[in-house]
């Protein structure tokens, strides 16, 4: 019983592993299926009920004109017997007999490629012939070869094909087949017509993803989804309007915040000097950070336009950063290597991602390549202590300071790994964590082609 539900889940799983995964495919093979099925129905149909039975008539109407005229030429062997037999069956049966004196019937059986057309008329020359024959349905486009036994030689007797076979059958086969094909064409056309507008919606819907306008989209296709494009149009209006709201929002906080710091900077400038004042200076200076860390995370990757810019270029850039205060950052990146990003977001993705390698490390490294699905890939190892593996998706979560040996740096929010998985996920890749081959922490920065 187990044995059999076994088989029964396996059978399923075989068949769908053949079917065609993309909508075309899927489309065209529900269309074309059907039509496969119904032809084959049909024309198993027309050569069952039609074709076989009129084949076999004229089969058995042939072979009674052939049994009739070998009979009477049997009863008198003669030539002048012969001879008006033969003229009788080229008048009124289409039939051309002659004696081939001094010869047998020949070796060997000639089938047709499909047996099925010659076999009805041996059937019916069985039955009627008493004397051994010859059938030869393949040498002759238009006629049939057939020869009989008979005193000092065979009787070769040549009948058209149309008095055997129902000859017009593969006139219904061939408009058949040009009907399935035009059947075909047309369904791919139109199928891949809609399949057209469902990918240029997944492709605009993507860009939107990743902040690439598409200013020449329209909705097109059918009703459905030139709705869902109309619907992701309005969602994207929606969303850039919020955006423009909390940027606007985060401009007048920003101003908010700084004047008041400012001032009081102005007022430890001028007081006097003493370990109070220092004090309250480092404060104000980690208060200071908080604020643009805590706008950054929240202003995200604002309205910065897409660029296509060197990878290695702006690595180079970051890492020459990070080594003025100094860091020991090593850079391995393809110059011909290159990228559609927002080029301050990725950058500052990065800054970020080798700032916190170089605060727990002594030394860093950063390296960029091609990945194999498209893509680039951008790898920064550090020697530093790391952090464990299951605590990789808990750093990544905004305001996490975890309480290893790696989160001892004071003036961190905890917002560093944050703002760099936002900001790669908003060009629809993704950072990961995993353990360096240096011996501390790897994060890996993977963006799409």
């Amino acid at each position: 019983m187990k044995a059999g539900l076994r088989l029964g889940h396996f059978w399923p799983l075989r068949i769908k592993r053949w079917l065609p995964t993309s909508l075309f495919g899927r489309s065209l093979l529900i269309i074309i299926l059907p039509v496969a099925m119904m032809q084959v129905a049909v024309t198993w149909a027309f050569f069952e009920a039609h074709w076989q039975t009129v084949t076999s008539q004229l089969s058995e109407s042939l072979a009674g004109d052939v049994a009739w005229d070998v009979s009477a030429y049997l009863e008198q062997p003669t030539p002048q017997n012969l001879s008006r037999i033969a003229d009788r069956a080229e008048r009124t049966q289409s039939l051309s007999i002659a004696l081939q004196e001094g010869q047998g019937l020949p070796v060997g059986r000639r089938d047709s490629v499909l047996p099925v057309f010659d076999q009805a008329l041996r059937n019916a020359l069985d039955e009627r012939l008493q004397q051994p024959y010859w059938l030869d349905a393949t040498r002759y486009p238009a006629y049939v070869d057939i020869r009989v036994a008979a005193p000092g030689g065979a009787l070769r007797i040549i009948a058209p094909k149309d008095r055997a076979f129902a000859a017009r059958g593969h006139v219904f086969i061939l408009w058949l087949t040009g009907a399935t094909v035009l059947l075909t064409l047309v369904a791919v056309l139109f199928i891949r017509n809609q399949v057209r507008a469902i990918e240029r919606l997944a492709e605009v819907a993507d860009a939107f993803g990743r902040g690439v306008e598409a200013p020449s989209f329209k909705p097109h296709g059918a009703r459905e989804v030139r709705q869902a494009a109309a619907a992701l149009i309005a969602m994207k209006e929606r969303i850039q309007r919020y955006i423009d709201q909390r940027t606007t929002l985060l401009a007048s906080v920003s101003h908010d915040l700084r004047t008041p710091l400012t001032r009081l900077k102005l007022e430890l400038a001028l007081a006097r000097p003493d370990a109070r004042v220092q004090a309250m200076k480092r404060d104000l200076s980690e208060m200071e950070h908080m604020i643009d860390e805590y706008l950054a995370f929240a202003r995200g990757q604002g309205g910065e336009a897409v660029e296509v810019v060197g990878i290695r270029d702006l690595i180079q850039e970051v890492s020459e950063g990070a080594a003025r205060t100094g860091a020991d950052v090593a850079v391995a990146a393809d110059p011909a290597l290159s990228a559609s990003v927002r080029p301050n977001a990725l950058k500052r993705a990065l800054a970020n991602l080798v700032m916190n390698a170089a605060v727990h490390g002594e030394h860093v490294q950063v390296a960029a390549r091609a990945r194999a699905a498209g893509g680039v890939e951008i790898l920064i190892d550090d020697d530093g202590p790391g952090i464990a593996p299951e605590q990789y998706e808990e750093a990544f979560r905004p305001f996490s300071r975890l309480d290893e040996a790696r989160n001892q740096n004071l003036k961190g929010v905890g917002l560093g790994l944050a703002i760099a998985r936002d900001v790669a996920r908003g060009h629809g890749g993704d950072v990961t964590l995993d353990r360096s081959p240096m011996g501390g922490l790897r994060a890996v920065i993977r963006l799409p082609g």
